[in-house]
């Protein structure tokens, strides 16, 4: 069998493990925060044609989870006050959230409603997956696609938010997409490639308002190749104007057709949808054509409007709360959430590539796709720059697609390691070892792990506890509630004070649960095993005091089940709970 074939079906093992791991720790999870409000609107979506709910995002990513349950023929009741008062977009992003609940826990069974909700997204991750491998493989040959695609399918954040409905891996999927349908473009802008861009960049589009994004990377690269010119690039000055020219002029035309599509989605997505522009509804047949044609525009202008307004979040990170975001929170979660085989594949890539330059090697990178890399070289400076500029510090899963371009910069390690091998043959050996332990450890950390990706944190923790390092989902995202439920049945427990991490009603996976506040327990509650969020204990709550009375972490550290004192010490009290002005609040929320 050829070496290239064996080298496919290896990177298709490599994703079937994902699969599985990946798979498997979704469904004994449950229904996390963002995803009551995005399976419930995608549901809406396509049994009413309706974008009321949730025009904080684009619907492509909801709408591909709401597929399987319309088909399956879920049940959602819109005769009610939570969907008859959701007209305007402030009551809606408040219904939003009510209504799905009841779809995920009330109408239905959660279980399969989850499962069967999450199935398309864990199909996304894999097609990524297969994406990077192709990309990878293009860069740097078989070994480079094999290398990358192992630390894509090892790597817990795509691990754990990728079976997740969400927006960031299908961001992430079609922005790599995008990149490379402008790889192609730049190569030949022919009708081919523009209209490949123009899909891409339209699923980009739909997906997630970041795309945008998207075209600050169109414009470093056009401006990179005036001080370096790429492959097939004329060096006349009049020559490469024009050349230029009939590329711009072919994203030009690719971005017309990705209105035009994103378009169509929003006005078939939204026929049924009252009109609600000013100065539109209730003013006779033609202001109503008028505004059902202005309504895609309107509802994507709310909606990025929204995330501009929002964008500026208060954040928390080693052991310290900020009212706003930070410039150091994605590297030092990139260091803490990041397998170390990973970590060190960086390092030995980065000091391989400096050595070639210091030696003058020559280009590693094939000439066919000089073009590939250089948009993707770019593209990471761009993201990057981006996300540690932005005030947005909440989530790893926010630096998805600046993750997916760093693995990609491995691709050209094992040609480097051939040049070693010309080079310096004595150290060929030792390096070449070093970078297949590197990448098997990320296996090994993926499969060790499992199942519980939410709270992985590295050995360079140092000993902290995560609830110190980080918070919000890089740690609990109200995920934990079955492993809440075991402890309960494993402890004969009639009644758990629970202090979660989200808005769902508890009961719907922990019946004998409670709502319960961590600063602020009762004299009934002495004695008793309480649960409480990690993200309760320093960051949405101040609850650090419950950590010195016997307590197990609960799905990897995730939560945490504590057994209370038998007198509860007074507030302010030595191991007592915090006084009144000390306490804090989720979310600034009652």
């Amino acid at each position: 069998m050829p070496i290239r074939s064996v080298i496919s079906i290896l990177a298709l093992l490599l994703l079937a493990l994902m699969f599985l791991l990946a798979g498997g720790a979704a469904l004994r999870e449950s229904v996390t925060i963002d995803e009551v409000a995005h399976i419930g609107a995608g549901v809406s979506y396509l049994q009413k044609l309706d974008l009321r709910y949730n025009e904080e995002h684009p619907p492509l990513a909801k709408v591909l989870a709401a597929l399987p349950l319309v088909m399956r023929g879920i049940h959602a009741d819109y005769s009610g006050v939570m969907w008859s008062a959701s007209r305007d977009f402030f009551p809606a992003y408040l219904a939003e959230w009510v209504f799905g609940e009841y779809v995920v826990t009330r109408w239905n069974s959660p279980q399969s409603t989850l499962a069967w909700a999450r199935l398309p997204m864990l199909l996304l991750t894999i097609a990524l997956g297969w994406l990077v491998f192709v990309c990878a493989r293009r860069l740097g040959g078989d070994w480079g696609g094999l290398l990358c695609v192992g630390v894509y399918a090892s790597t817990p954040v795509f691990l754990v938010f990728g079976p997740l409905v969400l927006t960031d891996i299908a961001i992430a999927f079609f922005s790599l997409l995008a990149l490379l349908a402008m790889a192609r473009l730049w190569d030949r802008p022919d009708r081919k490639n523009t209209l490949l861009m123009a899909l891409a960049l339209a699923g980009a589009v739909l997906t997630k308002f970041t795309a945008a994004i998207l075209f600050f990377v169109f414009i470093a690269v056009a401006v990179s190749t005036r001080w370096r010119p790429i492959a097939g690039q004329p060096a006349a000055k009049p020559d490469a104007r024009h050349w230029r020219r009939l590329r711009w002029r072919a994203m030009r035309k690719a971005t017309l057709w990705a209105a035009l599509v994103v378009y169509a989605v929003y006005f078939l997505l939204s026929w049924n949808q009252p009109l609600n522009i000013p100065g539109l509804a209730g003013h006779g047949p033609l202001a109503a054509l008028l505004g059902r044609l202005l309504m895609p525009p309107w509802l994507f202008l709310c909606g990025l409007a929204f995330v501009v307004i929002t964008g500026n979040r208060a954040t928390f990170i080693l052991g310290h709360a900020y009212p706003h975001g930070i410039w150091f929170y994605f590297p030092v979660l990139l260091v803490l959430k990041s397998p170390p085989g990973f970590l060190g594949l960086l390092l030995a890539a980065l000091a391989i590539a400096g050595i070639g330059k210091r030696l003058r090697w020559s280009p590693v990178i094939p000439a066919a796709f000089a073009t590939l890399w250089r948009v993707l070289w770019v593209s990471l400076v761009v993201f990057a720059g981006v996300c540690i500029l932005s005030h947005f510090d909440v989530s790893f899963r926010h630096f998805t697609t600046p993750l997916v371009l760093l693995i990609l910069m491995l691709a050209p390690l094992p040609r480097l390691l051939g040049r070693i091998r010309t080079a310096a043959p004595k150290w060929a050996w030792a390096s070449g070892a070093l970078v297949v332990l590197l990448g098997a450890s990320c296996l090994v950390t993926a499969v060790r792990a499992y199942p519980y990706y939410f709270p992985y944190i590295n050995p360079l923790a140092s000993g902290h506890p995560a609830y110190w390092l980080v918070n919000d989902s890089n740690l609990d995202w109200n995920q934990a509630l079955p492993e809440v439920e075991r402890f309960t049945r494993q402890h004969g427990l009639k009644d758990v004070p629970l202090d979660m991490y989200g808005f769902s009603d508890s009961t719907a996976f922990v019946p004998q649960s409670r709502l319960w506040d961590c600063q602020a327990p009762s004299a009934a509650d002495a004695g008793q095993w309480a649960v409480l969020s990690a993200n309760m204990i320093l960051d949405g709550h101040n609850c650090e005091w419950l950590m010195r009375y016997p307590h197990e972490p609960l799905a990897g550290g995730s939560m945490f089940a504590v057994q209370l004192p038998a007198t509860i010490p007074p507030a302010g009290a030595p191991g007592g709970p915090p006084p009144v002005a000390a306490r804090r609040i989720f979310l600034g929320l009652p």
